[in-house]
C-alpha cells in the first residue's frame, strides 16, 4: 500500500460529530448536559445508599453498586468530550486522549456486559435455591465476582486498544463520530485490519454473545421456578426481587441490537440520513442507558425507595 499519506497520530485527530449540523450541535449540548448531570446524581445516589445503608449490604446491591460506578465511569469517559465538540468549531482530540477514551469505553462496556451476567446467577440463586444462597453468594463469592468482571473487561481493552494503536493512520486523521470509537478509527488505518477485525468478532462472542446466553438461561430457570409457586402473591413478590434487573438487561441489550442489527441503506441520498442516525443513535446509548438504570431500580424497588427517602431526610 502507498504509504505517501500516512501521517503520524502524534498530531491527533478531528471528530466530525455533528459538524454538518451546527443547529443540532446547540440543542444536544443542553439535552445531553442534562442527561450528564442525571446520570452523576442519579448512580451517586445509588452508590451512596448501597454504602451507608447497612440493609443494602448484599450481593445483589453490591453488584448494583459496581454497575452504578461503571455507567458514570463509562458517561465521564465520553460525555465531556461530546459536549466540548459542541461548542469547538476545531474538534481536534490528542493521540494519547483519543487512546485513554478509546480504552475507558471499551473497558467500561465489557465489564458491563460480565456484571449484567454475574447479577442474572445471583438472581438466579436467590429463587431457585433460596436456602443455599447464603452460601453459594457469601463475600467470599461476590467480591471476586465482581472483581473478575472488572478485569475482564479491562483485559478486552488493553487487547483491542493496543491493537488499534499500532496501526499506521492515513490522511487527515478524520474520525466521522463523537468519539474515538473504534471502527471509525480502524477506517483510518493503512494497514490490513483483518487481526483487529477478527479480535473483535471473538471478544464480541465472549463479552456479548456468552453472557446474553447466561442470562438466557438463568431466566428460563427462574421464569419456570417462578410459575410453580403456588400463590399469586409468591409469583408477584418473586419476580419483583428480578424484575429491575431485566428490565436493565433488556435496555441495554436492546439498544445494542437496534444499533447494529438495523440494515444499512444503499441509496447514497439516504447515506447521509443514516449516518446521523447511527450517530445519534450511539449518542443516546452512551447516556440514554447509563441515565435510565438508577431510574429502574428507584422505581421498580422498594428497599432502594425507602433507602433514599432516608438518605434525604438526614
Amino acid at each position: 500500500m502507498d504509504r505517501s499519506n500516512q501521517t503520524s497520530p502524534g498530531a491527533g485527530f478531528i471528530l466530525l460529530g455533528l459538524s454538518a449540523h451546527p443547529r443540532l450541535e446547540k440543542m444536544f449540548f443542553v439535552l445531553i448536559l442534562l442527561m450528564y448531570l442525571v446520570i452523576l446524581l442519579g448512580n451517586g445516589v445509588l452508590i451512596l445508599v448501597t454504602v451507608l445503608d447497612s440493609r443494602l449490604h448484599t450481593p445483589m446491591y453490591f453488584f448494583l453498586g459496581n454497575l452504578s460506578f461503571l455507567d458514570i465511569c463509562y458517561t465521564t469517559s465520553s460525555v465531556p468530550l461530546i459536549l466540548d465538540s459542541f461548542l469547538t468549531p476545531r474538534k481536534t482530540i490528542p493521540f494519547s486522549a483519543c487512546v485513554v477514551q478509546m480504552f475507558l469505553s471499551f473497558a467500561m462496556g465489557a465489564t458491563e456486559c460480565v456484571l449484567l451476567g454475574m447479577m442474572a446467577f445471583d438472581r438466579y440463586v436467590a429463587i431457585c435455591n433460596p436456602l443455599r444462597y447464603p452460601v453459594v453468594m457469601s463475600k467470599a463469592a461476590y467480591v471476586p465476582m465482581a472483581v473478575s468482571s472488572w478485569a475482564a473487561g479491562i483485559t478486552n481493552s488493553v487487547v483491542q486498544t493496543s491493537q488499534a494503536m499500532r496501526l499506521p493512520f492515513c490522511g487527515d486523521n478524520v474520525i466521522n463520530h463523537f468519539t474515538c470509537e473504534i471502527l471509525a478509527v480502524l477506517k483510518l488505518a493503512c494497514a490490513d485490519i483483518s487481526i483487529n477485525v477478527i479480535s473483535m468478532v471473538v471478544a464480541n462472542v465472549i463479552f456479548l454473545g456468552v453472557p446474553v446466553m447466561f442470562i438466557f438461561v438463568s431466566y428460563v430457570f427462574i421464569i419456570v421456578t417462578i410459575l410453580r409457586i403456588p400463590s399469586a402473591e409468591g409469583r408477584k413478590k418473586a419476580f419483583s426481587t428480578c424484575s429491575a434487573h431485566l428490565t436493565v438487561v433488556v435496555v441495554f441489550y436492546g439498544t445494542i441490537l437496534f444499533m447494529y442489527g438495523k440494515p444499512k441503506s444503499k441509496d447514497p441520498l439516504g447515506a447521509d440520513k443514516q449516518d446521523l442516525s447511527d450517530k445519534l443513535t450511539s449518542l443516546f446509548y452512551g447516556v440514554v442507558t447509563p441515565m435510565l438504570n438508577p431510574i429502574i431500580y428507584s422505581l421498580r424497588n422498594k428497599d432502594v425507595k425507602t433507602a433514599v427517602r432516608n438518605l434525604v431526610r438526614q
